[in-house]
C-alpha cells in the first residue's frame, strides 16, 4: 500500500475489541471493568476489610519514625542483638525512611552481623570454608578462561575485587586473632 496523506483509521472500536479480545478493557474506568464491584458500605477509608486485633505493642520492636504505631500483627522472630542490633536501633529510632544515611547504617548493621558471624563460626567445630563455599574451587574444572571473557559479560570489570571481599574478612580475622595471641604472649613475659 503506498503511502498517503490522509491515512485510513484502522483502528478497531471499543466494542470490537471487547468481542475478540478476552478480558480487553482491565485498564477502563472502574465501572467498566469485569472485577469491580461498586460498594456503597467501604466508609470513609475505601477500605473492605476490619482492623484485625492487635498483638502487643514491644518497645523493643523497630518501628520507623514515621510511622504513629506497628503494624497490627508484626514478627518476633529475629529481635535485634548485639553491635549489630545497636547500630540497626540508632536507624530505625533517629533517621527518615527518606535518608539515605539510615539505609547505609542499616547496611553497616548487616555487615557488621556478617562479620561477626564468620569470626563466631571460627570458634565452633566445623568453621565456615571460603574456598569450597564460594565456588572457587570449580573454576578451575569448568572452562575458567571461556566462561570469564568473550561472552559480554559485565562483571569482569570487578572480578579482581572478589576475593579480597570473600577472603579480605577471614584475613583480617586471623590477623587479628594472631596480634591477639602475640599481645597475650608479650604480656605473659613481661
Amino acid at each position: 500500500m503506498p503511502y498517503e496523506s490522509a491515512k485510513p483509521d484502522l483502528t478497531p472500536s471499543t466494542e470490537e475489541l471487547r468481542a475478540r479480545i478476552p478480558g480487553w478493557g482491565a485498564d477502563n474506568a472502574p465501572e467498566h471493568r469485569r472485577t469491580w464491584q461498586q460498594r456503597d458500605d467501604l466508609g470513609p477509608t475505601g477500605a473492605h476489610w476490619s482492623f484485625p486485633e492487635r498483638q502487643p505493642d514491644s518497645p523493643s520492636r523497630e518501628r520507623s519514625i514515621e510511622h504513629a504505631m506497628l503494624t497490627p500483627v508484626y514478627g518476633t522472630a529475629q529481635p535485634l542483638h548485639g553491635v549489630s542490633g545497636r547500630i540497626r536501633r540508632f536507624a530505625y529510632d533517629h533517621l527518615s525512611e527518606t535518608k539515605n544515611l539510615r539505609w547505609l547504617i542499616l547496611v553497616l548493621g548487616d555487615r557488621t552481623e556478617s562479620v561477626g558471624a564468620h569470626v563466631r563460626s571460627l570458634f565452633t567445630r566445623r568453621p565456615d570454608q571460603p574456598f569450597t563455599q564460594t565456588g572457587i574451587l570449580a573454576e578451575g574444572r569448568h572452562h575458567p578462561i571461556g566462561s570469564r571473557f568473550g561472552r559480554g559479560r559485565l562483571d569482569i570489570r570487578h572480578t579482581w575485587l572478589d576475593p579480597i571481599i570473600v577472603v579480605g574478612p577471614w584475613v583480617g580475622a586471623v590477623a587479628a586473632v594472631v596480634c591477639a595471641l602475640r599481645f597475650a604472649a608479650s604480656r605473659l613475659r613481661g
